[in-house]
């Protein structure tokens, strides 16, 4: 699955491209996901998947995180090491289970803004998806996390 082939994915109010330094599983996996989150309806009928609005802003994932299954603080720990490997303007595609990890990854992104550093952090996506109620899922997780962080220049 080549990213260069693929059409972007509409979520939420941004286009998504996945990056082909992601292994083809990972893109999987991050497709599967990102089918959880909700996508912005523009009338009956209308593909929501392949209609891509010029001013909608773009988010190219370069890295995912899979914090599933993980306690406190380990997401938090896990994306502050992937972002090591995003450039400014790349993006960084995390999911936990945990529930402290939406404050904790909330906050890291909020404290990156406030200091001195070349680079900080904006959380362009942070949604909960609940599947509780979905009785035919097979999910291993109830609740999922997602954030989507881009590294952004501060100048």
């Amino acid at each position: 699955m080549s990213a260069d082939s693929q059409l972007p994915i509409k979520r939420a109010s941004h286009s998504i491209y996945l990056s082909a330094s992601l292994s083809d599983p990972e893109q999987q996996e991050i497709n599967h996901l990102l089918d959880l989150l909700p996508v912005e309806n523009d009338g009956p009928g209308v593909g929501t998947e392949t209609k891509i609005d010029e001013e909608q802003p773009l988010l190219n994932i370069k890295r995912f995180v899979d914090g599933r299954g993980l306690a406190c603080p380990m997401p938090l720990l896990k994306t502050k090491v992937a972002l090591r490997d995003v450039a400014s303007g790349d993006s960084l595609y995390v999911v936990a289970t945990d529930p402290n990890s939406q404050a904790d990854i909330t906050a890291f992104c909020r404290q990156s803004q406030q200091t001195q550093t070349s680079d900080y952090l904006a959380l362009i996506v942070n949604e909960v998806t609940d599947l509780s109620g979905n009785s035919t899922s097979l999910q291993r997780f109830a609740t999922i996390y997602h954030f989507i962080i881009t590294k952004t220049d501060s100048n």
